[in-house]
């Protein structure tokens, strides 16, 4: 099931982020993880927003049989945001794998 597939990347992108030192000890505060702005931009680097926002409502969202998103397009802004980066190219293509099995799976 295609579901499946997206959770193992999901736990993927959580293990790649631990391994490049991206994940935060302390997490962002209310009003930031209120953020409207896309990506929270605004208030937190991308990588927290994969962190506090993306990763849980996506297991949540799996967790509780709610439809995923039809399209969803997280590699582009991980490909601007690191573009000088090379070290990040794994996770950039987790989320590009991420961006193509949402699709399938709605």
């Amino acid at each position: 099931m295609t579901a499946v597939k997206v959770r193992e990347k999901l736990l993927a992108l959580a293990e790649e982020l631990e391994l490049q030192g991206l994940l935060a000890r302390t997490p962002p505060s209310e009003q930031a993880l209120a953020s409207t702005t896309p990506f929270a931009c605004d208030v937190m680097p991308f990588e927290q927003w994969l962190q506090f926002i993306f990763l849980p409502k996506m297991h949540f969202m799996l967790d509780n049989a709610i439809p995923l998103p039809s399209a969803m397009s997280i590699a582009p802004m991980a490909e601007h945001v690191w573009a000088d980066k090379l070290g990040y190219k794994n996770i950039i293509l987790l989320l590009t794998e991420l961006d193509t099995l949402v699709g399938a799976v709605s």
